[in-house]
């Protein structure tokens, strides 16, 4: 009876759990992603979070070394608009326009060599380190990179790692709310969920899933731009063959690269059509 009791104390909480995230799920924020028609958890509305995104954007940048390598920063906005304005057209063409329209694209590379990685944030965002550029090499391995990030932001990860993360460190609590009363908790768990900050155990792990579709939807996004989508497997071999024993940060919470390499193989003869369709 002592060992049934017990049970019942450490099953009750986890029930009740579930069933909340099923509540929850079911009623307020269930979003799909693009190509893969995953259903996701959406807990955040997306205007309080551009809010919050070109807040914290505006300070990164107040607190970082902007490039003054004018060539370089051009060529990151070059690619990056070009990867913006496909990711535009790909979300019209699936009947989002409404969803397009809320991106105000911004390109920024950030000069810190030590530093590689890349990332955007809701509403189009965006930050390269000088870091990752040895290992893009021009624009087609930048375009890799961004095609990448974007995808990320038009599936809306950033919504789903930020729910999961607001259950897990906050419970119930609406964002407006968190920031309100637990400001620093808060800015830091946005850091994280869009790589700008130390990753944490109980992302990572889901994480990996959003990796996958990025890789697929950033491949449609980088064809779409006119940027051969075939050049994404070489990135990764370099990536892979110059941190033989530490991951950058770009790899941190991505698969296996054998794994990795071998999905983006499969997905290229998907995004091949619409590079074709971009050079007529």
């Amino acid at each position: 009876m002592k060992n049934l009791t017990i049970r019942k104390i450490l099953f009750c909480p986890l029930l009740c759990l579930t069933q909340l995230m099923i509540t929850i799920s079911f009623f307020i924020g269930c979003a799909e992603v693009p190509i893969t028609q995953r259903g996701s958890l959406h807990l955040v509305p997306e205007s309080e979070l551009m809010t919050m995104s070109f807040k914290e954007y505006k300070q990164v940048l107040d607190k970082s070394k902007l490039s003054t390598d004018q060539n370089k920063v051009q060529t990151v906005r070059k690619v990056g608009n070009r990867i913006g304005k496909a990711a535009e057209a790909f979300l019209a063409d699936l009947g989002r326009e409404n969803q397009a329209r809320n991106y105000q694209w911004e390109f920024n590379l950030i000069e810190d060599d030590k530093v590689v990685n890349a990332w955007v944030m809701p509403g189009g965002k965006a930050a390269v380190y000088t870091g990752i550029l040895p290992y893009t090499q021009d624009e087609n391995g930048l375009a890799v990179v961004l095609g990448h990030e974007v995808a990320h932001a038009i599936a809306e990860h950033g919504n789903e790692r930020m729910s999961q993360a607001l259950l897990a460190n906050m419970g119930t609590m609406a964002l407006s709310v968190a920031l309100a009363q637990k400001p620093r908790q808060t800015q830091e768990l946005f850091m994280t969920v869009y790589g700008m900050g130390a990753n944490v155990g109980l992302i990572l792990p889901y994480s990996r899933l959003h990796e996958k579709e990025a890789d697929r939807i950033g491949l449609m996004l980088m064809a779409r731009a006119g940027y051969d989508p075939r050049v994404a497997v070489p990135f990764w071999e370099r990536m892979n063959q110059k941190e033989p024993t530490r991951s950058p940060e770009f790899l941190s919470t991505h698969p296996a690269p054998a794994t990795r390499i071998a999905n983006i193989e499969s997905y290229i003869s998907e995004a091949m059509p619409y590079y074709q369709k971009s050079l007529k």
